[in-house]
């Protein structure tokens, strides 16, 4: 998630990625996301079971915010809010 095109990003997991881009969008969820306006899906991720996508989770919150960009960038170069084709 991210704010904006090279804002603020946010990393996480959900098990109903549409449920948790509607909250975000609409304020719904207090915390990082509201504070910083974190509502626009810009990458995401399918895993086969909830360890995969925890440990990747852990691992992507480790890197550096330059590999984040170059992530988003190799995917969505557009910036596209990608909830919006859910």
């Amino acid at each position: 998630m991210a704010s904006q095109r090279n804002g603020t990003l946010y990393i996480g997991v959900t098990n109903d990625l549409i449920r948790r881009v509607f909250e975000y969008r609409n304020k719904m969820v207090e915390g990082f996301t509201k504070k910083y306006n974190v509502d626009m899906l810009v990458y995401y991720e399918q895993t086969s079971s909830i360890e995969s996508a925890l440990n990747r989770e852990k691992q992507m919150k480790k890197w550096e915010r330059v590999w984040k960009l170059n992530l988003i960038e190799k995917y969505n170069s557009e910036w596209k809010d990608l909830s919006l084709g859910l």
